[in-house]
């Protein structure tokens, strides 16, 4: 039997129209995405395909008044309002460890920002006085690499957000048309339930 749910007809014209808008929406990213995820996909090994490179432009050491060193907000807010480095994500060892979470480790302090092209990054040693600050320059290869993976400044993850929650909403509205008129045995034995059983094993796999 059919789920009656999914062969309303006034239902079924919202869904379709709203995957319609959806799809309108988001068809420039599935592409760079899509894309940009199979070049990922295929960067480590003997066969690695080409990533894109990101060189080295410049680096600077900055000397930090004491007041900033007291904790990477004050650092952040320091380094925004006089170098122009606006932080997009700020780094810092966990509470009683220090790099990389062993206690014996130097305690750092790591910054960075930018344009997925042209991006910063800065370090702090807790304790020193120095500022270390690094700028480089990416190819357009790894320019898209970095937009699949967020990197791109706040307006981009936005837009990769919505990009995101269209991909969601996608999926579900293209499978709430597709089991219109479909009975339970038809959805057992369909593609759809091949997909979930692949991608289920690709999961078990992936944890062992």
């Amino acid at each position: 039997m059919a789920f009656k749910i999914f062969s309303h007809h006034r239902t079924f014209r919202w869904m379709r129209q709203l995957h319609l808008w959806i799809g309108a929406w988001g068809a420039i990213a599935a592409l760079l995405f899509g894309i940009t995820g199979l070049v990922l996909n295929h960067r480590i090994g003997d066969n690695a395909w080409p990533q894109g490179k990101t060189e080295p432009v410049r680096k600077e050491q900055i000397v930090a008044p004491a007041e900033v060193r007291t904790s990477p907000e004050a650092m952040s807010t320091w380094l925004r309002q006089t170098r122009g480095l606006d932080a997009d994500m700020i780094r810092k060892p966990r509470p009683g460890g220090g790099e990389g979470g062993r206690p014996d480790g130097p305690q750092k302090w790591n910054f960075s920002g930018g344009s997925a092209r042209n991006s910063w990054s800065a370090e702090y040693v807790v304790g020193g006085e120095n500022v270390d600050v690094k700028w480089s320059t990416s190819s357009p290869l790894a320019v898209f690499n970095k937009l699949h993976k967020g990197i791109g400044g706040t307006w981009w993850r936005v837009l990769s957000d919505s990009y995101a929650i269209a991909m969601i909403l996608l999926a579900l509205t293209g499978l709430w048309m597709w089991a219109r008129g479909r009975g339970v045995k038809e959805m057992v034995m369909s593609v759809f339930a091949l997909a979930a059983l692949a991608t289920g094993s690709a999961f078990v796999l992936a944890f062992l």
